[in-house]
């Protein structure tokens, strides 16, 4: 059966309660949320002999999220990936946000969605049972225009789907791109680099970046480069190529354009530990995934049961718009107006091969 439960996870040092969720599913899938920063700490999924392992990297405590976290397993918002020289302009207005990333902003900026507390409360469903968070954004947070109330549900069935369904209103006109960051590992958080998962993208084009990983503007074709993960193939295998892109990003860091997007949801990436037999498909609504090989992971975060996660022990497939979106005027529009209502789903779906 499904169940649904709640702990304390601390207190932040403004003095506010912090509280850990677990859901699990009929299958013993598990996994643990916490409303700060709607950061998935644990993950259980089962391998080819029923063997349950935690297959994202993160932290045992609060404390160790407030003090340093590379994004593990969190909400981003309310711009997720990058925006150049940290501004942009929307109907005339120049809007200049918080810079935390060389001269850009990154994942929402200095105090993004990861790191505030979320209002939760349980969802649930015919054979699922979730979470749902809620966070309004003030005016002017962050440097964004418009008051901005985001909904997170994060839904687990017992298919051994992981649901997330993002929505969002505004009462002035702004920018918005949700996705979310967990640094997955499918031999278990602790088990090593994910250089042999293999990886197949639905993806025949990427954006290229410049030596700040921020878009040149190209929609370029991956064909007969180190990029190309049409078919599928080990995340390690041509990681190390002599090719500028890698170079730039130090391994995968990088936006790739989902091929015939139309809004439906449809799959996306499909990931396969080989020891473990263990397999995730990512599908979403979203035109757009960024492939992160965990590469500026180096072992001075420490995680879950004292493991150091050292340089690509984790992998991020985060579902998106277009990075720098809001000063790209031909990538699809991330703009977001009063009336109108975002809404995006993501799914990660586990199975064995």
């Amino acid at each position: 059966m499904s169940a649904y439960q709640v702990e304390s996870f601390g207190t932040t040092p403004e003095g506010v309660e912090v509280e850990l969720y677990t859901l699990t599913n009929a299958g013993e899938v598990e996994v643990r949320i916490t409303n700060y920063g709607g950061i998935i700490t644990h993950l259980r999924v089962p391998d080819r002999d029923g063997e349950l392992a935690d297959v994202v990297l993160g932290y045992d405590s609060l404390s160790a999220y407030l003090e340093d976290s590379p994004y593990l397993g969190a909400i981003v918002g309310r711009y997720g990936n990058r925006i150049g020289a940290g501004r942009f302009l929307l109907d005339g207005v120049e809007y200049k946000l918080a810079t935390n990333n060389g001269d850009n902003h990154l994942h929402g900026g200095l105090k993004g969605f990861d790191k505030v507390v979320w209002g939760a409360e349980p969802y649930s469903g015919d054979g699922e049972t979730g979470l749902r968070l809620t966070y309004v954004s003030a005016d002017g947070e962050e440097g964004y225009p418009g008051r901005l109330t985001a909904t997170v549900t994060y839904i687990l069935t017992n298919e051994n789907e992981l649901v997330i369904e993002y929505s969002a209103e505004t009462d002035k006109p702004t920018v918005v791109n949700l996705t979310h960051h967990s640094y997955f590992n499918l031999a278990g958080h602790d088990a090593g680099d994910i250089l042999g998962h293999e990886l197949a993208l639905a993806a025949s084009r990427f954006t290229p970046v410049d030596a700040g990983l921020i878009p040149t503007g190209e929609l370029r074709h991956l064909a007969g480069s180190p990029m190309d993960f049409r078919t599928s193939t080990p995340i390690g295998s041509r990681i190390e190529d002599p090719d500028e892109q890698l170079e730039f990003g130090g391994g995968y860091d990088h936006n790739f354009v989902l091929d015939d997007h139309d809004g439906s949801l449809r799959i996306a990436a499909r990931v396969y530990e080989p020891g473990s037999g263990r397999v995730m498909e990512v599908y979403t609504t979203e035109p757009a995934i960024q492939f992160y090989s965990g590469n500026f992971l180096d072992g001075s975060n420490v995680g879950k049961d004292d493991a150091p996660y050292e340089h690509r022990s984790g992998f991020c497939l985060e579902t998106q718009h277009f990075p720098d979106s809001p000063n790209q005027p031909h990538f699809p529009s991330t703009v977001l107006r009063p009336g109108e209502r975002y809404e995006s789903t993501t799914i990660y779906k586990f199975s064995i091969q």
